[in-house]
């Protein structure tokens, strides 16, 4: 394109556009807030996509499971003759 797009005189970039894989809006990928800028529009398109958010996955801890007791067997008892 020879003429530019957009306010100013430089115009805007079409390069830094793209298209939300869930919702379909056209978005600045450099302004979004999701952690996947260059797929999702937003944190919640990626949260609706995928079911958590990379941040939250990041952040996440591990439960460590609680030290597992086995009881101890009862010693068997020799039978009386």
């Amino acid at each position: 394109m020879d003429a530019p797009i957009g306010p100013g005189p430089t115009g805007m970039n079409l390069n830094n556009i793209k298209i939300c894989s869930r919702c379909g809006l056209r978005y600045d990928w450099r302004k979004s807030p999701s952690t996947l800028k260059m797929t999702y529009c937003s944190s919640l398109c990626e949260h609706g996509d995928l079911g958590f958010t990379v941040e939250a996955l990041l952040r996440m801890e591990r439960a460590v499971p609680a030290e597992v007791v086995v009881p101890e067997l009862p010693q068997p008892v020799a039978p009386a003759v």
